[in-house]
């Protein structure tokens, strides 16, 4: 397996696979490879990997796995079979979240299956005291944004706490990991970085689309048709909530956490100051359905 060093996969990982590859197998009849993170092979490395993707020798199979494929080359892509990924359906991660945790009611099954959108190891960690401690606040700060009092600022260090709590627990996870590894002090603390980093990153990606899933569920609330809510567990709230006075604040919202979400996938953001800005955008969204009491 050949797994990125920090942010890049280098020259030096690619060159030592290479002298591995053209070592016939003893006894089995192939060599498997895994690249992981394939997409962060930086040039030098890419171009070292081209010419065994051209003609690799009869024994040996190497896959290259990539969260995105517009990092990679042309020259790459060219030359490897295509093997998508797709996302799991919602009866599929809900016959699984209801093997794992049969406690849950009907509609705590099926909410966390289809916030999960297709992915079973957004379903399992869903399925932990912990991540469903954040999910409760998260959805308490999604609600608090249309509630008289409201602290965009506050609202935003939360949602960057919940995500650097989530990278303490895989840092931990990591550094246990890497102890039966055979590492260097710097190939272990790059690697436990990178977990750190991933996991900081996805929970901050995960929660602004559960966000945009909670007031999109608004509007379906308002509109009746509530057999489309993800928050199925949150029907009573959302009826509550949903009112048509919030309708066109509520498809705004949406929009708009769907919109931060895509700029923190492209751009590296401030993660404090792009969350505030876009609780103070939502907080206008909603201005005109906010009653203060007297």
């Amino acid at each position: 397996m050949l797994e990125p060093l920090g942010d890049q996969i280098r020259i030096d990982a690619v060159r030592e696979m290479r002298r591995d590859l053209h070592m016939r197998p003893f006894e089995a009849q192939r060599r498997v490879y895994l690249v992981f993170g394939a997409h962060l092979l930086n040039d030098e490395a890419a171009d070292a990997l081209l010419k065994d993707l051209e003609e690799p020798p009869e024994y040996a199979v190497i896959a290259l796995v990539a969260d995105e494929v517009g990092p990679l080359p042309d020259t790459i892509r060219s030359r490897c079979q295509a093997i998508p990924f797709r996302r799991l359906s919602e009866r599929a991660v809900r016959a699984e979240v209801v093997a794992r945790a049969p406690q849950l009611s009907e509609e705590e099954a099926t909410s966390i299956a289809r916030v999960a959108s297709g992915r079973l190891d957004r379903a399992e960690r869903l399925l932990d005291p912990a991540s469903a401690k954040r999910r409760t606040a998260l959805l308490e700060t999604a609600r608090s944004v249309y509630a008289p009092e409201f602290n965009a600022a506050a609202a935003a260090r939360g949602l960057v706490e919940a995500s650097r709590e989530r990278a303490a627990e895989a840092k931990e996870r990591e550094e246990a990991a890497v102890e039966d590894l055979d590492l260097t002090a710097r190939e272990a603390e790059q690697r436990v970085k990178r977990a750190a980093r991933g996991a900081e990153r996805e929970e901050l990606l995960a929660s602004l689309e559960e966000l945009a899933s909670w007031y999109r569920d608004l509007v379906a609330a308002a509109a009746g048709a509530e057999k489309a809510l993800v928050h199925v567990d949150r029907a009573e709230e959302l009826r509550e909530d949903g009112t048509l006075e919030r309708l066109e604040g509520a498809e705004r919202a949406a929009e708009l956490v769907r919109e931060t979400w895509r700029r923190f996938e492209e751009f590296q953001l401030s993660p404090t100051l792009a969350l505030e800005a876009l609780f103070v955008q939502l907080r206008r969204a909603f201005a005109g359905s906010i009653t203060v009491a007297a």
